[in-house]
């Protein structure tokens, strides 16, 4: 274990608190301040002795060159600024699922209204790298991943700590390795089997733009503590990065860059901000160097977009809608509000279906209206080289999605492989032409802000079927094992299933026995839903797993247990992964 003291930093008077737009029963809750003000927040460091960091896990030759005294020292000056805003922020959401459980709606916030009616505030200008971002690819920072994104002729890469990555200690300190390397450009890779694998192109800027996405502020990462406290795992992932890249990566011509995943509303944009002034501030970086890309995947965030630009306007350049995650908030903070809110089979919630039109339209308003990018969501679809039947398949799909957002006026898009970078370039380059975005000529100024729009999940089409169960059940199953044996991104029956489809997968199952919704049979007629008819389909679908082809050293049996854990209790888990990376990944873990 390594302990390290670090300065406390410069101190600044607490920030006074407001309230919400609504009442709320004060003696249960104080509410965080919806504060509008053009000022920054006050970077606030608490007073008295400076703070302690300790390393809790092993550390290799090359983490070690990571994980250095002055890295920590600036990990913990990062903790001091955020941990305890970071707290109230979460407790804060528990209380807004709560009011929403209770019969409240997410709207448009009457405290912010004037941010949204002021015509004349813009994002920060395009950074470097960031013009252009008609084809981004996304993958986990392992060293293979690394290099074929980097070659994969994209504009950018979502280098990325959260959804596709499993949170072990190794992994993430090897994705730091790893990204260290590829920006000074001397990674390479070579497999089990021989295959070399090396990067391409002369100069950081004649490859894809890295772009990372740190865990998300619930997540904390217990092998780095300060003053005894597990660090919020984002502020390990981003502090690190920044630490050790910021300079280097300017001097390239670049610039750090980073997706903001999971944010539920523009206070939690506010906190970002807020750590970004500190860094920059720490290492003489010049303010507003850091640009940021904020991920739209959460029903309340939704009602709070252009709120979310303006706290992070000095850095934000984009908005992007992660579809996946998105569909998951809407069923977790609707999960108890009965029969109305229940979603259908997850294959019928597509990008088509009027709440998801809805949410795509009015972010790409959002976005353009104030100068920032609109990119798109994934495509789950992923190609097969070895069908090639299949693979057409998959380009059609892919191809008609991405159709759908480039006509609808987003800037890019994401892709999962290599293989289809050129089919969404093609369409991209079909509607943008030479122009980098659609900013300027697609504003979307037909869209209106739409409430109850964002929220119509009764006009989604669409049936609960005993298929559309037990690949739920099937799919999050083998998506665990496969996060269990450290690969967060698995490609699953054609698609590419990471941590957000797994929730989706889990929390329908969970959504359904919790409202006994009427599912239809394989042979025809309906069964009610329950928690017992579920309990035996699982134990039916782990069967055929373990009767099909596994993995050398499959893990099916703890993907059962967690798999159940979080989909089947009478008490609905917050996250899938929380309770299986105290179990597995924890530093403490039993």
């Amino acid at each position: 274990m390594t302990t390290t003291t670090v300065t406390s930093g410069r101190h600044h008077a607490a920030p006074a608190l407001h309230h919400t737009d609504e009442p709320v029963d004060t003696a249960a809750h104080t509410p965080l301040p919806h504060d509008v003000s053009t000022q920054a927040l006050p970077v606030v460091a608490p007073a008295g002795a400076a703070p302690v960091v300790t390393v809790h896990g092993p550390v290799t030759d090359r983490q070690a060159e990571i994980l250095t005294e002055d890295a920590l020292a600036f990990l913990g000056r990062l903790h001091r600024v955020a941990e305890d805003r970071r707290r109230r922020l979460l407790e804060e959401r528990e209380f807004t699922r709560q009011r929403i459980t209770e019969g409240w709606d997410p709207h448009f916030l009457r405290a912010t209204k004037r941010v949204r009616e002021d015509d004349s505030w813009r994002v920060a200008p395009l950074a470097p790298g960031l013009k252009d971002r008609r084809v981004e690819i996304t993958g986990p920072v392992d060293r293979k991943m690394t290099v074929n994104a980097l070659n994969s002729g994209a504009t950018g890469w979502l280098a990325d700590f959260e959804d596709s990555s499993t949170p072990s200690w190794e992994r993430m300190l090897d994705g730091q390795v790893n990204l260290y390397d590829a920006i000074r450009g001397r990674i390479d890779f070579t497999s089990p089997e021989g295959k070399e694998y090396r990067l391409r192109g002369a100069e950081l800027t004649d490859r894809p733009t890295i772009i990372v996405r740190p865990r998300g502020w619930h997540l904390t990462d217990d092998h780095l503590r300060v003053d005894g406290e597990p660090m919020a795992g984002g502020l390990v992932d981003f502090g690190l990065y920044f630490f050790h890249n910021a300079a280097e990566l300017v001097r390239r011509g670049h610039g750090p860059y980073f997706y903001l995943p999971k944010l539920e509303s523009h206070l939690e944009a506010r906190l970002w901000n807020c750590v970004f002034v500190a860094a920059q501030d720490a290492l003489g970086i010049p303010q507003g160097t850091i640009r940021a890309t904020v991920l739209i995947e959460t029903i309340t965030a939704a009602f709070q977009m252009e709120e979310i630009l303006y706290q992070l306007r000095n850095h934000a350049a984009v908005l992007n809608a992660g579809r996946w995650d998105y569909i998951f908030s809407l069923i977790k903070n609707y999960r108890d509000r009965g029969p109305a809110y229940v979603l259908p089979d997850r294959a019928e919630v597509t990008m088509t279906q009027p709440m998801m039109r809805s949410y795509t339209e009015q972010l790409v308003r959002a976005c353009h209206r104030r100068g920032a990018s609109a990119i798109g969501g994934m495509s789950a679809v992923i190609p097969d080289r070895r069908d090639q039947a299949a693979n057409e398949v998959a380009f059609a799909k892919v191809r008609e999605d991405k159709t759908r957002e480039a006509r609808d006026g987003f800037d890019g898009s994401w892709v999962a492989h290599p293989d289809l970078v050129p089919v969404a370039r093609e369409v991209f380059d079909e509607v943008l032409g030479e122009a980098p975005n659609q900013i300027r000529t697609r504003r979307r100024e037909d869209v209106e802000p739409d409430e109850a729009g964002l929220l119509d999940v009764a006009a989604t089409t669409g049936s609960v079927t005993e298929a559309g169960v037990r690949r739920n059940i099937e799919v999050a199953m083998r998506y665990v094992e496969s996060w269990l044996r450290g690969q967060g991104a698995a490609a699953i029956h054609g698609l590419m299933e990471d941590a957000a489809t797994a929730e989706i997968s889990r929390s329908q199952v969970w959504q359904w026995a919790h409202n006994r919704t009427a599912v239809a049979l394989e042979d025809g007629g309906t069964r009610t839903a329950s928690r017992e008819w579920m309990e035996q389909l699982v134990r039916e679908e782990h069967a055929r797993i373990l009767a099909g082809p596994l993995p050398e050293g499959h893990r099916f049996e703890d993907a059962r247990r967690v798999f159940c854990e979080s989909a089947l209790p009478p008490e609905y888990p917050a996250f899938l992964t929380l309770g299986a990376y105290r179990r597995h990944f924890s530093a403490e873990r039993a």
